[in-house]
């Protein structure tokens, strides 16, 4: 015995404690992995479905949210400064999951908001979902408004003088004039952003929310094959991820070809410009 009646013991006792082998073979199914892996249940799909559509319409409901704070942050209205930089230091200051626990179940038990179902034509919004797509834009929302703020503070005044020169209305100047310069520099951080997303509906398993996270959990639950379960959603959400990185590199590119002058060389980048020595 390691600890043999004594509470504690002495460095060089320690030193002469034996190490017990692990006993056991090590038991993974491969027949199961491989078939949950290319031919999952439908519930799988269900899950995988509903984890691609909340990351979706959060954020979208995220940009246009943290839009209107990078706004407030660069009103003239004192009052409105105050209430953009205070909303981005509650929503980035506190972890995600405590909003999460914290609108869904804390408002609920207070008495606030009892999220009851919503239907809307064929589609119906359950206290879960609501809760989850409320957390998840507002959270969001506070990383893209500090994302919109750098993005409009890095376009030049002149830009700016220009429109009010020409008497536009200050909606169609943004609308126009400023965000389409904005969106090439708001392009990468947001794709980064829509990834932290897509990672980040995991935590919706907490309140009962059976997207891909929460199905695994549930499937994990009737038949025991952790190792294997959580290894497929692992691959499952690198393969969201990758295809999300593919469509930010062609954005990327779609937005910054307009920065290189007509006569540029596009050279290689990255493993391939150091093989071709052009970096």
């Amino acid at each position: 015995m390691p600890f043999p009646g004594k509470p504690f013991q002495t460095f060089p006792e320690l030193l002469q404690i034996e190490c017990l082998p692990m006993t056991g073979d090590i038991n993974i199914d491969s027949a199961f992995f491989l078939k949950y892996l290319f031919n999952p249940p439908a519930i799988v799909w269900r899950g995988l479905w509903l984890t691609i559509w909340i990351s979706v319409v959060a954020q979208a409901l995220g940009v246009a949210i943290g839009l209107l704070i990078a706004l407030c942050m660069r009103s003239k209205h004192g009052w409105l400064r105050w209430f953009g930089r205070f909303y981005v230091w509650i929503w980035r200051g506190t972890p995600m999951l405590v909003q999460l626990v914290l609108i869904y179940t804390g408002v609920a038990a207070a008495g606030f908001y009892k999220y009851p179902d919503i239907e809307i034509g064929p589609f119906t919004f359950t206290g879960p979902l609501q809760a989850a797509l409320i957390a998840l834009s507002l959270n969001e929302a506070a990383y893209m408004a500090e994302i919109f703020r750098a993005a409009l503070a890095s376009i030049d005044k002149g830009q700016f003088d220009a429109v009010r020169a020409l008497g536009m209305r200050p909606y169609t100047a943004m609308r126009w004039i400023i965000l389409p310069q904005a969106a090439r520099i708001v392009i990468p951080p947001l794709g980064n952003e829509f990834t932290l997303m897509i990672k980040g509906t995991s935590l919706l398993a907490v309140i009962g929310i059976r997207e891909l996270f929460g199905t695994i959990q549930q499937l994990n639950a009737a038949t025991f094959r952790t190792f294997e379960l959580f290894v497929i959603a692992a691959i499952w959400y690198l393969v969201l991820t990758t295809i999300m990185g593919f469509v930010q590199k062609r954005l990327e590119a779609h937005y910054g070809r307009h920065d290189l002058p007509a006569n540029a060389e596009i050279k290689p980048s990255g493993f391939r410009g150091l093989l071709s020595g052009q970096r």
